[in-house]
């Protein structure tokens, strides 16, 4: 009679466990060194961080400004080249609009986001009146051949005083002030300006200039506002990173 062998089973390894605990701690330790290192932003450590995504994926696109999911702040270097542009365009229009500045119907000023071509009520409107006078069509028409060599987006605002309106045309002040914008943009956009750089907008008397206690000054927040935009500049393409990275 043939003897039954017995197969005697492996003892199960109790400390297997033990594998995947290592495992997920190196995971952690290498995670958590990832982020330290992040937060110790190096300019030159960045800068190669950049070159390799370039490298990688052969576009910028995801570092840069608004079109990416990472932005950076604006540097020192940045600010100073967006100034100086800024500067340039309005020392340009200056001389361009002289003589209408002189005779107080155009004001060029610097702004928040950009340069602004003041044009007041006198030069452009009737009061009241949205339709542009053909006295200011030549105006009109220095302004858009110089804007039509520029790159830069365009916002053209129609503002107004505090004294209300209630006509048949124009029931508010904020219908006048669109309307005296959209006209003012729309015969712009007919000398050679991309629509796609065009916008137009409509403040009603919610953005003075003065204070709306006197004639004159009540004059002087009725205007439109042709205001050339400077966006930020790329800040990767810039010389100097911020100093707060």
């Amino acid at each position: 009679m043939a003897k039954k062998k017995h197969h005697e089973e492996e003892p199960e390894n109790q400390d297997r466990w033990l594998l995947t605990y290592a495992d997920l701690i190196t995971l952690l330790l290498g995670l958590f060194v990832i982020l330290y290192a992040m937060s110790q932003i190096d300019k030159t450590k960045y800068q190669n961080f950049v070159g390799a995504l370039t490298q990688q994926f052969g576009s910028k696109s995801v570092l840069e400004g608004h079109k990416g999911v990472l932005s950076t702040p604006l540097t020192k270097t940045g600010r100073a080249q967006r100034d100086t542009r800024k500067q340039r365009l309005s020392d340009q229009l200056t001389s361009l609009l002289k003589q209408k500045i002189g005779a107080g119907e155009v004001v060029v000023k610097d702004t928040r986001d950009g340069v602004s071509i003041n044009l007041l009520e006198t030069l452009l409107f009737e009061t009241g009146n949205a339709d542009i006078r053909p006295e200011a069509r030549e105006t009109l028409d220095e302004i858009a051949t110089f804007i039509a060599k520029l790159p830069n987006s365009i916002r053209v605002e129609g503002h107004t005083d505090d004294i209300p309106i209630h006509t048949a045309q124009f029931p508010s002040n904020w219908h006048l002030s669109v309307a005296r914008a959209m006209n003012t943009g729309y015969y712009i956009l007919l000398k050679n300006i991309p629509p796609q750089r065009l916008s137009i907008a409509g403040y009603s008397e919610y953005q003075p200039v003065a204070p709306n206690d006197t004639p004159e000054n009540r004059a002087k927040n009725r205007r439109v506002e042709i205001v050339i935009l400077l966006g930020e500049p790329n800040v990767l393409q810039a010389s100097a990173m911020s100093d707060s990275l």
